[in-house]
């Protein structure tokens, strides 16, 4: 990755509350830098947290919009544009609402998609960055059904999610949307705090094995059939379920 794209994820303000990026993030970021943006190519990070993701594509040249529901992620989306002297449009709103007419090159998301025993979303708090009712597909389906109106017509998604929200309802709904998707990068991990206190609620619902502590992270990359593979890009060849990213990539290691 460039200088310029390390010094703008190294470097972020974060108002408590505001999703701090963590592996997931690492992922998505990296596969994003993989990406051809050409000048002026429009990007829309849903979901945006920090916004380090839009911070990435605007330094790329790309037109960036980042949109989340949280008042503090937005003034954190702002405070971190000027800090790193880029342009990022931060708008607040339920998923794609503030952008539902508009077309997008590259769009990125990083959703909350851990299981939870509530139904429903929360309505506050850091639990709303990461919470994602009994199956964690409150937000995924939403995406899912919403991307390919969002999409120009060779434009590209990059999504990251775990293992146990359901890797192949997401890959069905987006090629029902009439997308190509594939997973690019799968990566094992322990279970962080969050999903370590929910091990025996994700065993009793068969969300994993008994005594599983680790979960799977999956990028999936989803486009029109006609842009599945553009010229020159780094991604073409990469085989479903291969690692397309060094395990000793960092972009956000700073954080």
């Amino acid at each position: 990755m460039t200088m310029a794209s390390r010094r703008a994820a190294s470097r972020l303000c974060r108002l408590p509350g505001v999703y701090a990026p963590q592996a997931d993030t690492r992922l998505l970021l990296a596969h994003l830098l993989r990406e051809e943006l050409r000048p002026g190519a429009r990007s829309l990070d849903l979901c945006t947290g920090t916004g380090v993701l839009a911070l990435v594509a605007a330094r790329r040249g790309a037109r960036a919009t980042a949109v989340d529901i949280s008042r503090s992620s937005i003034v954190t989306v702002r405070l971190n544009a000027l800090l790193h002297r880029c342009r990022v449009r931060a708008l607040r709103g339920d998923l794609d609402g503030p952008v539902d007419r508009e077309r997008f090159d590259v769009i990125t998301v990083n959703p909350p998609y851990v299981p939870c025993e509530d139904a429903g979303a929360p309505a506050r708090g850091a639990r709303r960055s990461w919470d994602a009712g009994h199956d964690g597909r409150l937000l995924l389906d939403r995406v899912c059904a919403r991307v390919p109106h969002l999409l120009a017509s060779s434009g590209t998604l990059l999504l990251v999610q775990s293992s146990l929200s359901g890797i192949a309802a997401t890959l069905d709904a987006l090629r029902h949307g009439g997308l190509t998707a594939r997973v690019v990068e799968r990566r094992t991990r322990p279970f962080g705090p969050v999903m370590a206190a929910r091990e025996g609620w994700f065993a009793a619902r068969g969300l994993i094995s008994p005594g599983t502590r680790t979960e799977e992270l999956v990028v999936i990359r989803a486009c029109r059939p006609s842009a599945a593979t553009p010229a020159g890009s780094r991604m073409a060849g990469v085989r479903p379920g291969t690692r397309a990213v060094s395990a000793q990539a960092d972009p956000i290691g700073g954080v």
